[in-house]
């Protein structure tokens, strides 16, 4: 699928606007391939670039992800989104930057791809041409990382009053649930780190690209307030790991306890048994001649004796402070 955008004016401020039916890759200021077919890659094969496959942006050699053809600056940077199924994946996103226009190629949908059009006016970057796009996509790209760690946060919040309550939170089912809730943000945080690892090194190769041109002067400033945002993102990622580490280390705590109490339940229950059955056993033994076996009240006996050596060991641990 191809979508093509051109220049607005909204409210005396550049935006984008999906171009109309008919449009082609070159009336755009910003050519979009999702899941390109062979059709449309020949299409904007056309303009003098070349997309790469799949398995071109899969490469992980930084040679192949970030490379300059002429005046053309091509980065591949990994980015959270959705793939076909709706599920969370980290996946290549292309950058394809020329004179003209900015072109991408993706495989899945990362949300900035759906909101930034509409939202493009409000860019500090501006959007009145390729390179301004381009890091008004990267700030929109910034923002929906940070809210990733602020949902992380909240999410570790959550699972703290929860386990942490003084009502009884500490239940195996409670535990089982926020260790699960847990790993899948873990999982987040993960490729949100590794997207903002990308990304630092293609705004790196970006602003080397700029060189000492007095043109370029306010392209290299935005560039560099896209750095700061970014290692500014990087640090709240690492805060974001080391609460997720603690919290998950003081519910594997709280699980190993809960474990701990169960176990020592079964071991009391245990030795409360073994007098009883100790006195069962004897009275059960076959042997020709048993003390009180003719005795009218021998069963009575016995179970005082069972009953009665039960509730001594139960004082005697008591008593040392062993329950």
């Amino acid at each position: 699928m191809i979508y093509l955008y051109g220049l607005r004016e909204s409210g005396g401020l550049p935006g984008l606007n999906l171009l109309p039916a008919g449009s082609t890759p070159s009336d755009a200021l910003w050519v979009d391939l999702y899941a390109p077919t062979e059709a449309e890659v020949k299409v904007v094969d056309g303009l003098g670039v070349e997309v790469p496959s799949l398995a071109d942006m899969e490469e992980i050699e930084i040679s192949n992800r970030l490379f300059t053809l002429g005046k053309v600056l091509y980065m591949t940077v990994v980015m959270t989104g959705k793939n076909p199924q709706g599920e969370g994946v980290l996946a290549p996103v292309s950058f394809i930057l020329m004179p003209e226009r900015l072109i991408t190629v993706r495989h899945h949908s990362p949300r900035p791809f759906e909101t930034f059009p509409n939202r493009s006016e409000r860019s500090a970057s501006g959007g009145c041409g390729p390179s301004a796009l381009f890091l008004g996509l990267v700030e929109e790209v910034l923002a929906r990382q940070a809210d990733h760690l602020e949902a992380i946060g909240r999410a570790l919040d959550a699972a703290g009053r929860q386990v942490f309550s003084p009502t009884g939170g500490a239940k195996p089912g409670v535990l089982q649930k926020a260790v699960m809730g847990l790993g899948a943000e873990g999982e987040v945080l993960n490729r949100v780190r590794l997207s903002l690892m990308t990304f630092e090194r293609a705004l790196a190769y970006y602003q080397l690209s700029l060189g000492d041109r007095p043109e370029t002067r306010m392209l290299k400033t935005l560039t560099k307030a896209r750095l700061r945002d970014l290692q500014a993102l990087e640090v709240h990622a690492d805060f974001v790991a080391g609460r997720l580490s603690s919290t998950t280390d003081a519910i594997l705590g709280m699980v190993n306890l809960t474990q701990n109490v169960t176990a020592r339940i079964l071991s009391i229950v245990a030795v409360l048994f073994l007098p009883p059955t100790l006195i069962a056993s004897m009275f059960g033994m076959n042997f020709v001649r048993m003390p009180v076996l003719a005795n009218h009240w021998g069963f009575e006996i016995s179970m005082v004796l069972m009953v009665g050596s039960a509730a001594l060991t139960y004082a005697v641990f008591k008593w040392g402070d062993w329950l």
